[in-house]
């Protein structure tokens, strides 16, 4: 029997530890958490939405480098723990 492991990893770090398939984006709104999430996610509606969000406030100019979603830490892992389900 297979282990069906999460597939939203949280990181600390910075760089260099993104796995294959997978892109960082960083959420939260005032202090930014960074994420390891996969690229499925992208064709998702609901994740669409935060990333036309994220559109909205930073344009394609993100102040982390990264993606940076405009949400609450609790609301993206909700989220995202729905898409895992999908």
């Amino acid at each position: 029997m297979a282990i069906r492991m999460s597939r939203i990893i949280m990181k600390s770090s910075t760089t260099g530890d993104v796995p294959k398939g997978h892109f960082a984006v960083y959420v939260g709104e005032k202090q930014k958490k960074r994420f390891v999430i996969p690229i499925s996610f992208l064709s998702q509606p609901l994740f669409q939405g935060l990333l036309s969000q994220a559109e909205e406030e930073f344009g394609f100019a993100h102040p982390m480098g990264g993606v940076t979603i405009p949400c609450s830490k609790d609301v993206f892992i909700d989220l995202t723990s729905r898409l895992n389900r999908i």
